[in-house]
């Protein structure tokens, strides 16, 4: 299902970045004052409020207890993903891609980044944090083999446990993909030696990647307050300047 769901919202992702980018090719000045562009603008920003149900309820312990005995936070987090990115779409569309004020400008972007941060936090740090876990798993199958091939090694006579007398020539020539590795427990330790650095590179970089994504969650928080902000402001400004429709 999470496969799907990825798959899904990604589509949909590239079709929300590329319908922002419409406007080098279109504009359309008076749609979003326009009874249908107020359609699409109402049922966007009402869909943008349903993603706030579900860190209410999850940061909130008297609401949490009393919420989740009837919707279970897995439910709320598929609605804050999907209401999520729905929402923008419907408002993207009500924009008409006229972006001339600054309000509206800067309520697009914070929108745009929202939505990007938080498809980067839900599914790229999911996949990162199940890749570390998966190769410590892997490195310490590897450790456990390469102590016990370092074991054997070092009950082997000395003129059978000596390494090899060019060992820059030997990785010179295994990097054109020639492997020339000593067999036996000596080339064991060797390979396995290689797997556990190996493995030990990719969990210092996936680290890497997972304090990157964790950043992008804490920027998702910081850009939604804003967004909201910006959206009221925006709805506020609709109202006061009133709606051409009725003029």
């Amino acid at each position: 299902m999470k496969a799907r769901e990825r798959i899904i919202l990604t589509g949909i992702l590239s079709l929300l970045v590329l319908g922002w980018l419409g406007f080098l090719v279109h504009s359309s000045p008076r749609f979003a004052g326009s009874g249908m562009g107020a359609v699409f603008g109402i049922a966007g920003a009402v869909l943008m409020l349903f993603p706030l149900a579900y860190p209410i309820v999850k940061r909130i312990p008297f609401i949490n207890t009393r919420v989740t005995k009837h919707v279970s936070m897995e439910t709320l987090m598929i609605i804050h993903v999907y209401a999520g990115i729905f929402g923008p779409l419907l408002a993207i569309i009500h924009t008409g891609h006229k972006y001339e004020s600054w309000l509206g400008i800067t309520l697009t972007a914070a929108m745009l980044l929202v939505v990007v941060s938080g498809y980067a936090v839900r599914y790229l740090l999911t996949y990162v944090n199940q890749e570390v876990k998966d190769k410590l798993l892997l490195l310490q199958t590897a450790r456990g083999d390469l102590d016990h091939a370092w074991g054997v090694l070092e009950n082997l006579p000395a003129e059978q446990s000596a390494p090899p007398k060019a060992p820059l020539l030997m990785a010179a020539v295994a990097a054109l993909g020639i492997d020339l590795s000593p067999g036996g427990p000596t080339g064991e330790v060797t390979r396995t030696a290689e797997a556990v650095a190996d493995l030990e590179y990719a969990v210092r970089t996936h680290e890497l990647f997972k304090r990157w994504f964790s950043l992008a969650l804490k920027l998702h928080i910081v850009l939604s307050l804003l967004f909201y902000v910006l959206l009221g402001l925006h709805i506020w400004a609709g109202i006061h300047f009133g709606l051409r429709w009725f003029s």
